[in-house]
Parts: structure tokens; C-alpha cells; sequence
């Protein structure tokens, strides 16, 4: 059985993120699983202005290129350029130096606590 942080929401296409302000956003471990060696991250630009749902950057793995969603409404605050560079870091710490980008959140979409994910992913 998969043990998620129980401080982070998730979304059901396997993003999470944090109560912080801004608040951080990454994958789960559910996604760097399945998605294999992560070797290229399309993130949002700074600045950018995202919508709750919406795809916000792409995530490319040896196996297959994933769209990323994005869980909260916002203005993109910052982006992990270390996962840029180095985005192998999403599948050996997709909650810690793995994050992917901070947003000022002035909207959520449907999250999940870490019990609801787990049962949504069968874990």
C-alpha cells in the first residue's frame, strides 16, 4: 500500500500540492511510477496565469510524453529549474526536490486528501 503525505491534496490526474502560500505544486509518486525515468519537464512560465484543470506543461519519460495539470487557479510564481535540468529528481523525490512550480492561488480545483487519492489509485 502507497503512503502519501497526508499535508498535501491531490488531483485525480496525480498531481499534488501544498497548503503554503505560494502554494507548491508536483506529481505523485503514483505518476513518476508509471511514467518511468522522467528525461524532459515543459513547465509553465513564470509570470503565466493557469486555470484550475488546465494543461499547464508536459512531462516526457522514456515511456510516453504526459500532459501536466494544473490543481489550483494562479500566477505562476516560480519553477524548479533544478527538475529542468536535472528531471530525473521528479522520480528519486517527486515531494521534495522534485516539485515542479509554485503558484499564488486565487482558485482550487476538485482535490483529494491523501486517504481519497489512495483510494482513487487503488493503493
Amino acid at each position: 500500500m502507497a503512503d502519501f503525505p497526508e499535508n498535501l491534496k491531490y488531483t485525480t490526474e496525480h498531481e499534488w500540492l501544498d497548503q503554503s502560500t505560494p502554494a507548491v505544486i508536483g506529481v505523485t509518486d503514483v505518476a513518476a511510477e508509471a511514467l518511468g525515468d522522467v528525461v524532459y519537464l515543459e513547465l509553465p512560465e513564470v509570470g503565466a496565469t493557469i486555470e484550475a484543470g488546465s494543461v499547464v506543461g508536459e512531462i516526457e519519460s522514456t515511456k510516453s510524453v504526459s500532459e501536466l495539470y494544473s490543481p489550483v487557479s494562479g500566477t505562476v510564481t516560480e519553477v524548479n529549474s533544478e527538475a529542468v535540468d536535472n528531471p530525473e529528481i521528479v522520480n528519486q523525490d517527486p515531494y521534495g526536490k522534485g516539485w515542479l512550480f509554485k503558484v499564488e492561488v486565487t482558485g482550487a480545483g476538485e482535490l483529494l486528501s491523501a486517504a481519497q487519492y489512495a483510494e482513487h489509485t487503488g493503493s
